[in-house]
């Protein structure tokens, strides 16, 4: 009669085990070398400026939006162009709505001084054309402004995934000369470098999906917002070119 040893088995389980403990981020840290630097620096740098702009852009779209109706509202009930102009000056900084007004307002003003004095401002361009030409520039900045930090997004949702893959191969690299090296391909032998091929892996999606899916949502924000930059540009062109505002169907 024989009896089954079962010291073999249990020793391999907790050798497995112990084995297991190394794919866990600690030893990621703790062995990586000068290309895994690297890889690991460019990620948090890339997730942190991501998440930087994410943040920024939501609460500027948000103010932007809250905003929006409010000065329009404002501007075309004010008494006076007078007064209409000084509840634009009064809006805050980073308010576009109100920018966009006062180039049209400033360039008005502006051919119209040019006209009374002569200048060949009057003789070059038409009220319509200065004031036309003024709200163009006025939209284009006030678009670019809003697109901040979309250029990073974009890059960092194309990319971070492939740097992810970098160390994912860096570390499947690492377990293959850890192989050759040692003649086995025990669990002990590979856990540590697959281990932190999958955690690098992990990391490049979790820094790109945030950036991929805010990307999108600002670009769908920025163009309701480029539209009623064009609706109000177009208001006021007719507004200061011609002195009255032409409704439209909607506005009236």
């Amino acid at each position: 009669m024989f009896l089954q040893d079962t010291s073999a088995p249990a020793a391999g389980g907790t050798t497995n085990a112990e084995a297991m403990k190394q794919m866990g981020f600690d030893h990621l840290i703790h062995n990586f070398d000068a290309l895994g630097w690297i890889v690991f620096v460019t990620l948090v740098i890339m997730s942190f400026s991501s998440w930087y702009f994410i943040i920024a852009n939501a609460i500027r779209n948000a103010m932007v939006r809250r905003r929006a109706d409010k000065v329009i509202q404002g501007f075309w009930s004010a008494s006076s162009t007078q007064e209409a102009i000084r509840e634009l000056e009064a809006q805050p900084k980073g308010e576009p709505f109100s920018k966009i007004a006062l180039d049209a307002a400033s360039a008005a003003a502006h051919h119209q001084q040019a006209s009374q004095g002569g200048g060949r401002l009057a003789e070059s361009l038409s009220r319509s054309e200065f004031i036309d030409r003024a709200l163009r520039q006025a939209v284009a900045r006030e678009s670019l402004r809003l697109e901040g930090g979309l250029t990073l997004l974009a890059t960092v949702g194309s990319s971070a995934p492939f740097i992810g893959l970098l160390g994912t191969v860096w570390g499947i690299y690492h377990a293959l000369i850890k192989i050759s090296a040692s003649g086995n391909a025990s669990m002990e032998a590979v856990a540590g470098p697959v281990g932190e091929a999958l955690i690098m892996t992990a990391f490049g999606l979790f820094t790109a999906i945030p950036a991929v899916l805010a990307y999108n949502a600002f670009n769908r924000a920025n163009r309701v917002t480029y539209a009623k930059f064009d609706e109000f540009a177009h208001d006021l062109h007719d507004f200061f070119a011609t002195g009255s505002r032409v409704e439209s169907i909607e506005n009236k």
